[in-house]
């Protein structure tokens, strides 16, 4: 994804077939990596003076990015990076320090955000730096966290006087277990990458310079797969976040049965069956 000046703008696709037209973006770069029919996009945060601050202005532009590429038929998943020394080193604090109960509440400026958490196709964090308050959360909306070996991740808002409130009480839980996440959002610290990969917050480290290369390879291996089978499958393993485990367990049978009326489904079994590599057509 471009990096530099803030403001900086990468149109990815020409609209079309229902794909919303992107409007000029300030705050964030979009590119799109085409691999044949299929490709990934990529979302890169780009406030870089501000550690990629969280403002309501970077949100509506990563809300426009997310829309526009999930409605592409051809991006198959999303990755989200930051410009600069940070992912996201939390939300904008200058947007938020004269807010009293009833703006806070009415405003609830943290709705916007869950465009990432409920985006249907896969998504993956990139964290290059600072994953810090909301962009921790941020990152902890995507399906997948690849980590720089100089990530840092925390969740510091009760130096703030408050609590996280973009998931980080809910996700962080699920994630790394009640006694991690307790120690990380009532003291406020910060990890670095390789306990968060300890702990089970991230999936993979990387040196700084081959971050970006090993996530599009993540990226590029599930682009390969059946568009339709992949947003399925996300859903069932998001059901374990949703459901107790016997009404998990009946979300996945259910999607399992479903994959049956597919051609991509059809096609993978007759291609094992018939020793070739299949060729989905997302439908």
């Amino acid at each position: 994804p471009a990096k530099g000046k803030e403001g900086s703008v990468h149109s990815v696709s020409t609209p079309g077939d229902g794909v919303p037209v992107l409007q000029s973006l300030k705050h964030v770069c979009v590119a799109k990596h085409s691999l044949g029919q299929s490709g990934f996009g990529v979302i890169t945060l780009n406030r870089p003076k501000t550690l990629n601050a969280l403002s309501d202005a970077l949100i509506r532009d990563v809300r426009a990015a997310i829309q526009h590429l999930e409605a592409d038929k051809t991006v198959k998943a999303i990755v989200l990076t930051g410009a600069g020394r940070a992912f996201a080193a939390g939300a904008d604090i200058k947007e938020m320090k004269d807010l009293n109960f009833h703006s806070a509440f009415m405003k609830d400026h943290i709705k916007a955000w869950e465009i990432v958490a409920e985006c249907k196709i896969p998504t993956i964090a990139a964290v290059n730096g600072f994953a810090l308050g909301g962009g921790c959360e941020l990152a902890m909306m995507c399906d997948i966290i690849v980590a720089s070996e100089k990530a840092k991740f925390g969740q510091p808002e009760i130096l703030l006087g408050t609590i996280p409130g973009a998931g980080a009480t809910q996700r962080l839980t699920h994630a790394v277990g009640k006694s991690k996440a307790m120690e990380l959002i009532l003291g406020g610290k910060m990890i670095d990458a390789k306990e968060a990969y300890r702990v089970g917050l991230v999936s993979t480290i990387t040196k700084p310079e081959d971050l970006l290369a090993t996530t599009f390879r993540i990226a590029s291996n599930i682009a390969k797969m059946s568009r339709p089978v992949l947003i399925l499958a996300k859903k069932a393993v998001l059901a374990a976040f949703n459901h107790p485990l016997d009404q998990g367990l009946q979300v996945e049978r259910h999607i399992f049965h479903s994959t049956f009326g597919l051609k991509d489904q059809t096609e993978g079994m007759h291609a094992f069956a018939q020793k070739r590599k299949a060729r989905f057509t997302d439908e």
